[in-house]
């Protein structure tokens, strides 16, 4: 048995943690760059704090999925202003685009050297400048993952700069941070999170320390999603929530993905519509695929025991299996109200076209087993 396990330098989980932002901040550098969501003004009390700490600052606002633009006009602001420092704080775009600018400001060059699959792929050097991630949503995990996606609007495509010397230098996760997120995107970051979990424990490349954290973050996912989407206030929920998302993004950052995420980086850059909800259509269709091929091709797979344990946890129901589990998941994306994708304009004309390019998905090299051309199809089908 061998694996690696990495993360960022420092985690500091709990209520109230972002307030320890700016001490770090001004320990770390001597401006900072703070790359927020589309409202600079939700994260008044970090600029508040900043200026009372002496740590002098600009913001740099990601209004959406952030584009290889995005970040070279937010490395362009960081230059002219001399920052050495880098806090990102939002959801899963946000802190992506400021891993990526935190990258380029010591690396130099432009997105297109580094990505993958359209890029250069070329490695970094030197490691990035100091960066703090500070999650505003329970979804992605990326205060804690090794690269930064980004769109790629002319190719129709979403891509990793991916490099363990991305990992952030501190992440902040402060539950009460995701208490005014409202229902709808409660549901579909949530449901991202819940999707990182299964597929991390599913996954080829899983091993003991991962499968561990992904049991314990399915536990709190189970009991807390739908208490979460029905009162956003519940503290309790929040806090698992936040909790299920951090430890979705240990996980994937050493174990890999499936076939969700495999479409969902295509589908991401061909239709506009959140990463969350595209996984959450896409998790029970994926699920019922896999388990069927697997019982029909791989009957002594150790991954089909694995779907029975995610039945257990689920249902919390001793004598769960695995297609109790998926029964519960469908059932979990109906309460959420999770839309069809054809909402989004997914559509059958498009279907060969999806395929051919999720394959090439770093995601997909950690499904269970490869799934032919004719069961990705039945999945886009089955999410319309």
């Amino acid at each position: 048995m061998r694996f690696e396990f990495v993360t960022a330098g420092r985690i500091i989980f709990g209520p109230g943690t972002s307030a320890e932002a700016a001490p770090s901040a001004r320990e770390m550098g001597g401006k900072a760059l703070v790359v927020t969501g589309r409202t600079p003004e939700r994260v008044a009390f970090l600029l508040s704090d900043l200026e009372k700490q002496g740590v002098p600052f600009l913001t740099f606002p990601v209004t959406g999925e952030p584009a290889i633009s995005t970040v070279m006009a937010g490395l362009k602001e960081a230059n002219n202003a001399e920052a050495d420092l880098v806090i990102g704080i939002g959801g899963g775009s946000v802190i992506d685009a400021g891993k990526v600018i935190a990258a380029l400001l010591t690396n130099g060059g432009e997105p297109l050297d580094y990505l993958e699959v359209i890029g250069k792929g070329e490695k970094l050097h030197r490691p990035p400048a100091p960066y703090i991630a500070i999650p505003t949503t329970s979804g992605t995990g990326a205060e804690v993952t090794r690269n930064g996606v980004l769109t790629v609007p002319e190719d129709r495509i979403k891509v990793s700069m991916r490099s363990p010397l991305m990992l952030p230098r501190l992440a902040l996760v402060d539950p009460r941070l995701t208490l005014s997120l409202p229902p709808e995107l409660t549901a579909s970051t949530g449901m991202d999170a819940l999707t990182q979990l299964l597929e991390a424990y599913l996954s080829l490349e899983s091993n003991p320390l991962t499968d561990g954290i992904c049991r314990e973050g399915l536990k709190r996912a189970a009991s807390s999603l739908r208490r979460a989407y029905q009162d956003g206030s519940d503290e309790t929920a929040r806090e698992n929530m936040s909790l299920a998302s951090l430890f979705g993004g240990l996980a994937l950052a050493n174990a890999r993905l499936g076939a969700v995420h495999g479409f969902a980086g295509t589908l991401g850059g061909m239709y506009s519509a959140a990463h969350g909800l595209i996984c959450a259509r896409l998790l029970p269709e994926v699920m019922e695929i896999n388990y069927r091929a697997l019982q029909n091709r791989q009957p002594s797979s150790p991954a089909l025991g694995r779907y029975d344990e995610i039945g257990r946890i689920l249902t919390g129901r001793a004598e769960g299996r695995g297609g109790d589990g998926i029964v519960w998941i469908q059932n979990l994306c109906r309460n959420l109200k999770i839309p069809d994708l054809s909402r989004i304009g997914l559509n059958e004309n498009d279907f060969p076209a999806v395929v051919e390019k999720s394959k090439s998905s770093s995601s997909m090299r950690g499904n269970p087993l490869t799934l032919s051309d004719e069961e990705l199809t039945e999945i886009l089908r089955r999410s319309i």
